[in-house]
């Protein structure tokens, strides 16, 4: 998460006890270290989700929800403590120190990382199982029988060819209508097979494709402590180290949803746990709309700090949400192709949240920026209740609602 310019927008987790045992001679505290150090460099990526999956094949359902929250915890941790130790090594030392300090924990902390992945896979052998399956599907069968086929094709084009010769000094109206529609019918089949068609042919078929759309569009954001925020926060007139408390206070808020949710999964099951994640968030989030009515400026600021802070709750909720059901829905064979695509799909999204601050650069404008962000989300949120109604057919037990009224 961290260099995927994530840090304009929503993204959950969850958690549970700490009492995870893995599978093999790799426990927990093994996996999560591993865990840690890649966290310190990167965002956990969905190839890392799709590990997780593998690793908790053959176990109660609740081991995948306590690994996808233990693992974003770490993230959302490393996320919040990383840059308060590099401030105050800038503040009490120096840039330069600062600096070479990251160049040395990266030196260092990529070796380890190294050495912990070999030891995950050498104690947990379902990881090396998994890689094996997905090779032999690509068989030299297939390939044999891909080139024979083409082979075939060829003579057999080049055979009609010199048949329709005589008939083509006859016809020539025709088979050039023909030769219009075998060239255009060619060209479909070509672009089928380019890689990257191929792999949104693949993602438009899962039956997750709606709450991976839905996750995509809170990347279209300015609605976070991000560089648009932030810098217009600080037109409005609030001090840096206000600015800082609040987004200490959203990263506290995030990790504890990565505490809420295992807690809310195991009591309404995954798909419910979004709906509830995504509308909660949309709620937190009107505090924002409203703070573009307020003439007070600080005041506005506080409450757009204020809405921001408590949506990410829901966020990270429903991120852990979706990609739960990403996990359990999509085939092995396609998990990767899927989760690349996924990520695709959110740093584009990330990407023109960028590009709308450009093209909007007045911060007085900024309301627009939200507004907008605002909109994403609540697309989002009727995207996955689309979603969840048309898996369920309903999105409430009325009859658990009256009793409770009654």
């Amino acid at each position: 998460m961290c260099s995927n310019g994530l840090t304009g927008i929503f993204k959950p987790e969850g958690h549970k006890s700490c009492s995870i045992h893995l599978p093999g001679d790799i426990d927990q505290h093994l996996w999560s270290c591993w865990c840690a150090f890649n966290s310190s460099r990167y965002h956990p990526d969905r190839k890392r989700m799709n590990r997780v999956v593998v690793i908790s094949e053959g176990h109660p359902p609740a081991l995948l929800t306590e690994m996808n929250s233990v693992i974003r915890r770490i993230d959302l941790t490393c996320k919040l403590v990383a840059p308060v130790i590099t401030g105050f090594i800038i503040s009490f030392v120096s840039l330069k120190a600062s600096a070479m300090t990251l160049a040395l924990w990266t030196t260092i902390t990529v070796w380890v990382e190294y050495w912990l992945f070999m030891s995950v896979y050498s104690g947990i052998p379902a990881l090396g199982e998994s890689s094996l399956r997905r090779i032999s599907e690509v068989s030299p069968s297939d390939v044999v029988e891909e080139s024979t086929s083409a082979s075939q094709d060829v003579v057999e084009e080049s055979t009609s060819a010199s048949r329709e010769i005589p008939d083509s000094l006859s016809n020539d109206g025709e088979n050039s209508a023909a030769a219009r529609k075998n060239s255009w019918s060619k060209f479909i089949e070509w672009v089928s097979k380019v890689p990257y068609i191929d792999a949104w042919r693949v993602y438009l078929q899962q039956d997750v494709v709606l709450p991976g759309v839905a996750l995509a569009l809170l990347y279209f954001t300015v609605l976070s402590f991000g560089t648009l925020m932030t810098a217009t926060l600080q037109w409005e007139g609030i001090p840096a180290f206000v600015i800082g408390i609040a987004r200490g206070i959203s990263a506290s808020i995030g990790i504890a949803a990565t505490v809420v949710y295992p807690m809310l999964q195991s009591r309404i099951l995954t798909l419910r746990t979004g709906l509830w994640s995504v509308w909660s968030q949309w709620i937190c989030l009107l505090l924002c709309v409203a703070s573009i009515w307020v003439k007070n400026s600080h005041l506005s600021a506080y409450m757009l700090m204020g809405g921001v802070a408590t949506s990410r709750l829901g966020l990270w909720m429903f991120d852990l949400s979706v990609i739960q059901q990403m996990q359990d829905l999509v085939p092995e064979s396609n998990r990767c192709i899927v989760g690349g695509v996924q990520s695709s799909l959110q740093s584009t999204l990330d990407f023109m949240g960028y590009v709308m601050g450009i093209l909007i650069s007045n911060p007085r404008d900024f309301w627009k920026l939200s507004m907008m962000s605002f909109c994403a989300v609540t697309l989002a949120a009727f995207l996955y209740t689309f979603h969840l109604y048309r898996i369920r057919k309903h999105l409430f037990h009325l009859e658990k609602l009256l009793s409770l009224v009654q």
